[in-house]
């Protein structure tokens, strides 16, 4: 399917892979950065919806 869209483009076959590219070296990055954080930061974000602003000056 993929090499059959390639055909119908003429001259763009660059600008369609270097998207592609881009693409997956985004989700590559996200995906390291996933694997590589601390388990006490997500914990901190996946807190921060349900804390109040009162809670975080400790009052």
């Amino acid at each position: 399917m993929f090499k059959q869209f390639l055909d119908q483009v003429d001259g763009n076959q660059g600008y369609l892979l270097s998207s592609l590219g881009i693409f997956l070296l985004f989700f590559i990055l996200v995906g390291v950065y996933i694997l590589t954080i601390k388990k006490d930061e997500v914990k901190y974000m996946s807190e921060l919806p349900l804390k109040d602003n009162d809670d975080e000056r400790g009052s």
